[in-house]
């Protein structure tokens, strides 16, 4: 069945792995802190070389295995650990590097709704893109179901870009990413996958 069969529905077990998704595990995460709820989405985007798409760098900088001589623009990341819980390539394919039930380190420096340290309550998905790109049918696809799937698994609340939580900071997943188009998607999946509480939407979006 192909990605963007109709049909597909993710799941996730109950150590966090999502079910469709192809998994390489990224060293570069650890345990969320006790208590929390996991009630926050991150969208972010991210290409590698900037502008490049279908390359295997994002994958091999997430799993610490990136050549940093491959590129010029790559010297700024020798030694960077990041990762991210999920990336949805151009087409649609969908990788996940860390379980939802731990920490990934890809917001940084943030905050939302008055709390600080994204990364401890929060999911992150990385669109494969830039700020000056379109995202393509095929990625809001799969983001609004993996989304749906993400919110019958977790408590999410409210979905937010990296933008919006590190605002001066970061400006992705950009102006080209169309949060009506996502928001109506979403709603489709809802409808066609039971009653779930819709997610707040960041304002103005």
């Amino acid at each position: 069945m192909s990605l963007s069969s109709p049909d597909l529905a993710f799941a996730f077990d109950a150590a966090g792995w999502c079910g469709g998704a192809t998994i390489l595990p990224s060293p570069n995460f650890d345990v969320r802190p006790d208590g929390l709820v996991v009630d926050l989405l991150v969208i972010h985007n991210i290409s590698l070389p900037a502008g490049q798409f279908g390359t295997p760098h994002v994958a091999d900088l997430f799993c610490n295995r990136l050549d940093v001589d491959a590129d010029p623009s790559f010297a700024e990341l020798r030694g960077l650990r990041v990762s991210s819980h999920f990336l949805v390539a151009r087409d649609g394919a969908l990788v996940q590097f860390v379980s939802t039930k731990s920490r990934a380190w890809h917001a940084g420096t943030s905050s939302h709704a008055g709390r600080e340290r994204c990364n401890d309550f929060s999911v992150g998905i990385e669109l494969e893109g830039t700020d000056d790109t379109a995202f393509t049918d095929a990625q809001y696809d799969i983001l609004s179901r993996l989304t749906a799937a993400l919110q019958d698994a977790l408590p999410l609340t409210d979905v937010a870009g990296h933008e919006h939580i590190a605002p001066g900071r970061k400006t992705d997943p950009g102006p080209h990413f169309d949060w009506l188009r996502y928001r109506n998607l979403l709603a489709q999946h809802r409808s066609q996958g039971g009653a779930l509480t819709p997610l707040r939407f960041p304002v103005g979006t």
